[in-house]
């Protein structure tokens, strides 16, 4: 028997930076700068007839993020951290989290 699964996909402007960074050639990343962020996100489900509706589980996401960053700063959090929280907070099996949809982190359930 298969195994399902619902994925969603959604964009959310915000800034980061990371302010220790020690790598010269891309020193301009120790400063607040934007992105879209590319964000998909899987989570399991036991039967095939909406155990978990995607358009709701779309909204919850995004709600959360807009309560949990209101000025749109994610401060120094990495693609990665963000995919660990959307993870956890979530329940799901897989949040890929990147930048301008070209590079990012992916976070996988164990």
């Amino acid at each position: 028997m298969p195994r399902f699964e619902i994925v969603v996909t959604l964009r959310f402007e915000a800034t980061h930076c990371w302010p220790t960074c020690p790598l010269k050639g891309v020193a301009f990343l120790r400063h607040p700068h934007r992105h879209v962020f590319h964000i998909r996100i899987q989570a399991p489900v036991t039967h095939t007839d909406r155990d978990l509706e995607i358009i709701e589980f779309k909204r919850a996401v995004l709600l959360y993020l807009e309560e949990r960053y209101p000025s749109r700063d994610l401060g120094s959090m990495s693609c990665e951290q963000l995919a660990q929280e959307l993870l956890v907070i979530f329940e799901a099996s897989m949040v890929e989290v990147l930048e301008d949809g070209e590079n990012g982190a992916v976070a996988i359930k164990e």
